[in-house]
C-alpha cells in the first residue's frame, strides 16, 4: 500500500520561491560566461551595429580565435600555463601528502609542535617582501619554478588531507603491516587507494590555483617568454594596442573589435578548468570507503 503525500499551499509556495531563487542565482552565474562567449565569436559588424552589447548574433566567426592562435604569445603562454599546473599540482599532491599522512599519526614524534607551527603559518606570514627576498636568494627569479615552488604547500589543505587520514579504519593499516607491508608500501598500495576523493578535490583545488597565476607571474617573471596565460590577458587589458600585445601586425586585427580578441583569450583560459572539472566532480560525493571494505 503506497501512501501518497500531499504537500500544502505553503510548502508549494516556498518550492516555488527556492526553485525561483536557484534559477536567478543560476543566470547569474553562467551568464558571464555565455556573455565572454558570445563576445568572443561575434562579428565586427554586428558588434557595431549592436553598439557594443550582443545578446543573440545572428552570425557566428572564429577569425578572433584564428588570429589568437596564430600568433607566438598566446599559444607559448599556455604552454607555459600548462606547464605550470600540471609540475605545480604534482608537487602539491606529493609534498602534501608526505607531511599529511605522518601527522595523521599521534604516536609521532614531535607531531604537537610541528602542527603548531603549520597552523601559526595560518595565522600570521612573513609577508609579501620576505618571501621576494628568499625566492630572489634561492635564484628562482626569472624562472617558472617561482611560480610552484614557493606555494608547494597549502596548510589548510595540509590539515584537510591530515583530517581524512585520520578517519581512515586503522585495521586496513594494521592488516597490510602484519603482511608485511612497511609505511611507504602501505601509503602507495592502501591509503592513497582509499583516498580518492580528497586527493581528486585537492587536485582541482591545486590545479585552478596554479592555472589562475597571475600576480606570482607579474612579480617574478620579466621575460614575456616566461608568462602565463592569464598575465597575457592582464598585459592585453591594460595594453593600449592588442595588435602589440599579440605581437601581430594591425592589419591582421582591422576586421576584429579588440573586446572580441581579449574574449577570446578569455574563453581560452576558461574552458581548460571547465573541461577538467566534471571528470573530478565524481569523487566529491563518493564516501572515502565505498567498495573499499566488506564485511
Amino acid at each position: 500500500m503506497s501512501i501518497v503525500l500531499k504537500k500544502s499551499s505553503s510548502d508549494r509556495i516556498f518550492d516555488v520561491v527556492l526553485y525561483a531563487g536557484l534559477g536567478l542565482f543560476c543566470l547569474a552565474t553562467l551568464f558571464p560566461l555565455y556573455y565572454v562567449f558570445i563576445v568572443s565569436v561575434t562579428p565586427y559588424t554586428e558588434v557595431l551595429r549592436s553598439g557594443g552589447f550582443v545578446l543573440f548574433p545572428s552570425v557566428f566567426t572564429l577569425d578572433a580565435f584564428r588570429t589568437v592562435l596564430s600568433s607566438n604569445v598566446v599559444p607559448k603562454a599556455l604552454q607555459v600555463t600548462i606547464f605550470i599546473t600540471v609540475a605545480g599540482t604534482m608537487l602539491n599532491l606529493i609534498a602534501t601528502t608526505a607531511l599529511a599522512y605522518p601527522l595523521s599519526k599521534k604516536f609521532l614524534p614531535g607531531r604537537n609542535a610541528m602542527l603548531l607551527a603549520i597552523i601559526f603559518t595560518m595565522l600570521f606570514s612573513g609577508g609579501l617582501i620576505p618571501v621576494y627576498m628568499i625566492v630572489k636568494a634561492l635564484g628562482m627569479m626569472n624562472t617558472l619554478w617561482a611560480l610552484v615552488i614557493p606555494g608547494m604547500i597549502s596548510s589548510f589543505n595540509l590539515l584537510i588531507m591530515k583530517t581524512y587520514f585520520e578517519g581512515l579504519p586503522h585495521e586496513v593499516e594494521e592488516a597490510a603491516k602484519v603482511d608485511g607491508a612497511g609505511d611507504l608500501a602501505t601509503l602507495l598500495r592502501i591509503v592513497l587507494p582509499l583516498s580518492l576523493p580528497i586527493l581528486a578535490t585537492l587536485m582541482l583545488f591545486f590545479a585552478v590555483g596554479h592555472w589562475n597565476t597571475y600576480f606570482a607571474g607579474i612579480m617574478y617573471l620579466h621575460e614575456r617568454e616566461l608568462y602565463p596565460l592569464q598575465v597575457v590577458l592582464r598585459n592585453m587589458i591594460i595594453a593600449p594596442s592588442v595588435s602589440q600585445e599579440l605581437s601581430v601586425p594591425q592589419s591582421e586585427l582591422q576586421s576584429l573589435p579588440p573586446e572580441t580578441v581579449k574574449m577570446a583569450v578569455v574563453v581560452i583560459a576558461i574552458v581548460p578548468v571547465l573541461v577538467l572539472y566534471p571528470f573530478l566532480q565524481k569523487y566529491f560525493m563518493k564516501g572515502m570507503l565505498i567498495g573499499s571494505i566488506k564485511g
